[in-house]
């Protein structure tokens, strides 16, 4: 049960919240002034605290303020007469969790009482994610040990503390996202929004809305304001994937953005200023896309502030078994089946295999492989690993009619999104309508039969 302390002078009001509360479910203790209020809370530790703002002895601001410095975790709601709403305003800034304005409906406090607790317990899950985070996916447990990765994670820890913006760049599937996310989860902006968007899934008519937002009227369709992704994650951190897949239009007004550090909603005409890190990512050559003037070169030297490249799995072949068997266990334990382990031949068939899905094919491999075994051991009949040759892809000796009906079919899909593309001169959209399939569904083909752009002539 959730417990709220609610402190107002008006003896009416305190008792028709505390008896409102009650009735919700909540377990509710009132104080008549801000002291007391500051009293009960040193006693004991409350999921929420509902405040008066103006008191005769000190100020909802006050009580704010040592509320968070007793447990920075509660959440703080104000109540506010509406002459003092830029108070609440700034109540808001030093860490409230919203204000609520006078005279108002019950119905309307307890739902704003039910979104704080909400969010508190989401905070909470967050917390505990990046603790288990910290403690079971850290560098060492899902990279291995090879050189060239611990490069890379020294270089993502010399860099988190800093606002630098971040270029991390690397085939498909070596783990872009998951060193994106470990900047921000070791820089002093951890606790604040990490937002991640495609800029390669989302078509580039939505995207700039998708990206800065816009106001009511600004498009056939746009029937209230949006907020970006830039806005939602003021104070913290966006990830920018796919970068590299942004149209040039695009491409110049983040320039401006990552320039000035203001934002114009799409119709707007008034400049938001923002505190975002950017952390962007591509699998592309970003320099020959700036020689085919598909990418602009000061937009790259302003992102690349700090370069960060991840190294495909074949040049890290020491990490293959770890991450195989950090897998395996993960896999286990999620479907709730008896541990296993590989068999000698297992072992080698993956440490020998160069996987041009890097990571992600493994962890797919691996995934797929427990739901086939019955018994302890992973054998070599439970991988299918497909061999790679230029001319063909073919599965190994033995499977099954189904997997080698379903590689058939991938390699015929493949070879179409290759010719069509090349038809069109990587035109994607073009491609997808040709192909009679949607937008995401061409570009999740292309991730998963890992087409790239030199296979494309543009």
């Amino acid at each position: 049960m959730s417990s709220i302390l609610v402190i107002d002078d008006k003896d009416s009001l305190r008792k028709m919240l505390t008896q409102a509360l009650s009735t919700e479910g909540y377990q509710v203790e009132s104080a008549k002034d801000g002291r007391s209020g500051l009293e009960l809370a040193r006693r004991k530790s409350y999921d929420l605290v509902l405040t008066d703002l103006k008191m005769p002895d000190i100020s909802g601001i006050e009580v704010l303020k040592n509320v968070k410095e007793m447990d920075v975790d509660t959440s703080v709601i104000v109540m506010t007469a509406y002459g003092t709403i830029t108070d609440a305003v700034e109540a808001m800034r030093k860490g409230a969790y919203d204000f609520i304005t006078k005279p108002f409906e019950i119905d309307h406090l307890t739902l704003l009482v039910k979104k704080a607790l909400e969010n508190k317990r989401l905070q909470a899950e967050n917390s505990l994610l990046r603790e288990e985070l910290a403690l079971n996916l850290g560098f060492s447990d899902i990279i291995g040990s090879n050189e060239k990765m611990k490069e890379v994670s020294r270089l993502v820890s010399k860099v988190a503390n800093s606002d630098t913006s971040v270029l991390i760049t690397g085939e498909s599937g070596v783990g872009k996202e998951l060193f994106a996310r470990a900047v921000h989860s070791l820089s002093p902006r951890r606790d604040k929004a990490y937002v991640t968007i495609n800029c390669a899934a989302i078509p580039s008519e939505l995207l700039e809305n998708e990206l800065f937002g816009s106001e009511r009227g600004a498009f056939t369709g746009a029937v209230a304001r949006k907020i970006g992704k830039f806005e939602i994650a003021d104070g913290g951190t966006i990830f920018l994937d796919e970068i590299g897949d942004m149209e040039l239009a695009l491409q110049a007004k983040l320039l401006r953005v990552l320039q000035n550090k203001t934002i114009e909603r799409l119709g707007g005409s008034k400049p938001i200023k923002i505190d975002v890190r950017v952390v962007a990512a591509s699998n592309l050559n970003l320099m020959e896309a700036i020689e085919k003037k598909r990418f602009r070169e000061d937009l790259f030297y302003r992102l690349a502030v700090f370069p960060i490249h991840v190294p495909p799995l074949r040049e890290r072949s020491d990490d293959i078994r770890p991450l195989a068997e950090f897998f395996l266990d993960k896999f286990c334990k999620e479907m709730k089946r008896a541990a296993k382990t590989f068999s000698k031949d297992a072992l080698s068939l993956l440490e020998k295999y160069h996987w041009p899905g890097n990571v992600r094919e493994l962890e797919n491999t691996i995934e797929r492989a427990v739901i086939l075994a019955d018994g302890k051991k992973i054998t070599t009949d439970h991988l299918a690993i497909r061999v790679t040759r230029p001319e063909d892809i073919q599965l190994r000796d033995g499977t099954g009619l189904k997997d080698i009906a379903a590689h058939a079919q991938m390699v015929a899909e493949r070879g179409t999104i290759i010719r069509v593309l090349n038809q069109v001169r990587g035109n994607k959209r073009k491609c997808a309508k040709i192909l009679k399939i949607d937008y995401t569904t061409l570009f999740d083909k292309i991730k998963k039969y890992d087409i790239t752009s030199d296979q494309v002539s543009y």
